[in-house]
């Protein structure tokens, strides 16, 4: 640092670091060539070391931004911008392409200091269940043990999160929430927002606005933690059994980037797959068979739906959907219709609004699915038509629920169980509708029909 004295000021003739890149960058591994700052700061930031860059693609091939090894996935082009043979990872492309050529940069600066003034406002009181699950999850992660939460859907998993969050954040550590669904992370981040009201908060997922604010609490995709690294001091995976991160081992490879060497994960979920079970016997463990307000779950029933798709063909609305779906109109209750494919929707969708103008269908490529879930939670909707990505993270209030071609392999025993979720969640609401339309009874609806019924006896084992 230079500075030059006279008698009346003090003028600084050095470096000044500028907090919106140091909020930005700390914790993140981004394209040198891709940020929202111009390229001669990154290349002044790099000059002065608190900036250090790395290639994207190691020698092997490995993709240093998702970890993807596999050589199937990666191209050999001819690059236009450095005149060589570059190699490009095909596995995150959709993130931007990372090649040869590529350099990676993360922050070397100065540690930021924590802000340790937070508050919890919340003013609910924890069900026994939730608050026996709730000190089990914030002990296990002041020991830096990994944690399990399995409770059934609507026991309330978000609530039983906010101590251990808060207690983290009193300590000055950084806290990621992580899940697979866009739209869960656009639940999810308002909640957090209210009850940690005076907390930076950042939703991350795919088009979402920068922001230059150093935040202590990030709620954001799994996708995302591609570009963190050694960021976090607790992560939580939340709807951990979820596809596609269940699938994609490089996505549970960027969790372990993410975090800290020795931070715990805890994970959350309904319907935990076997490998997720073993790990009640190496961390802890919590499990709620009952949801905060005291009633069962709902129990789906099956109804034969023969050449649903042939009828949708036809632009007819197989009778019995079309009365189920009348009756939800003529009681006003909002309704969800879950679809095995896009085109199937968006053939039955123009039939559904000659009912009611007011239906309307989304899925994972609409621009427009959070204003119509929005729009279904304030009632200005009657009902969407959805495929699986409305699954899991969304409550509406006294939702009726169908799945139509409930036997497509598509629905799997655990995505059922959560569609079924969807219903009777409201204290004010604990029942409703759940019907699985099909073409013939799979062993996947049989499984997740037998798992509820399971819950309930585990929950209520005097009923």
């Amino acid at each position: 640092m230079e500075l030059t004295r006279s008698k009346h000021f003090t003028r600084y003739k050095g470096f000044i670091m500028e907090k919106s890149v140091q909020n930005f960058f700390a914790g993140r591994v981004w394209k040198r060539d891709a940020t929202p700052f111009t390229q001669a700061k990154i290349d002044l930031y790099i000059q002065r070391g608190y900036l250090q860059t790395k290639g994207a693609i190691d020698e092997g091939p490995i993709c240093n931004r998702c970890l993807n090894k596999d050589p199937k996935q990666f191209i050999t082009f001819h690059c236009a911008r450095c005149e060589k043979l570059c190699v490009y990872c095909r596995h995150c492309i959709n993130m931007g392409r990372m090649s040869s050529c590529t350099e990676l940069i993360r922050w070397s600066g100065p540690v930021l200091k924590p802000k340790k003034a937070h508050i919890l406002d919340w003013k609910s009181g924890f069900t026994p269940l939730q608050k026996t699950a709730s000190l089990e999850l914030t002990e296990s992660m002041k020991q830096g043990r990994n944690h399990l939460i399995h409770a059934v859907c609507g026991a309330g998993k978000t609530e039983i999160l906010f101590t251990a969050i808060y207690d983290a954040l009193l300590t000055g550590k950084r806290v990621c929430v992580a899940t697979p669904r866009t739209d869960v992370v656009l639940e999810l981040a308002p909640r957090f927002q209210q009850v940690f009201p005076n907390t930076t908060i950042h939703a991350l997922y795919g088009g979402a606005p920068h922001s230059f604010a150093y935040a202590e609490l990030i709620v954001t995709t799994t996708h995302q933690l591609y570009r963190f690294e050694d960021a976090f001091d607790v992560m939580i995976v939340d709807e951990a059994d979820a596809f596609p991160y269940t699938f994609d081992v490089s996505l549970q490879k960027a969790v372990i980037k993410a975090k800290k060497q020795h931070a715990p994960i805890a994970f959350v979920t309904a319907t935990p797959s076997y490998k997720l079970l073993q790990q009640k016997n190496v961390g802890g463990y919590s499990f709620i068979p009952s949801r905060y307000h005291g009633h069962p779950l709902p129990v789906p029933r099956f109804d034969s739906l023969w050449g649903y798709d042939k009828q949708f063909q036809k632009n007819k609305i197989p009778q019995k959907l079309k009365n189920w779906t009348q009756a939800r109109l003529a009681k006003n209750e909002p309704f969800l219709l879950f679809f095995p494919t896009i085109d199937l929707m968006e053939q039955a969708i123009p039939l559904f609004q000659e009912l009611h103008p007011q239906i309307e269908a989304v899925h994972a490529e609409d621009p427009d699915r959070k204003q119509k879930v929005l729009n279904l939670r304030n009632e200005q909707l009657k009902g969407l038509l959805t495929t699986t990505i409305l699954e899991r993270g969304i409550t509406i209030k006294n939702v009726q629920v169908a799945v139509v071609g409930a036997e497509s392999k598509i629905f799997t025993s655990s995505a059922l169980i959560q569609i079924s979720g969807r219903v009777g969640r409201n204290a004010h609401y604990p029942t409703g509708e759940i019907v699985f339309f099909h073409h013939g009874i799979t062993v996947e609806m049989d499984a997740a029909k037998e798992e509820i019924k399971r819950l309930n006896k585990e929950g209520f084992p005097d009923a």
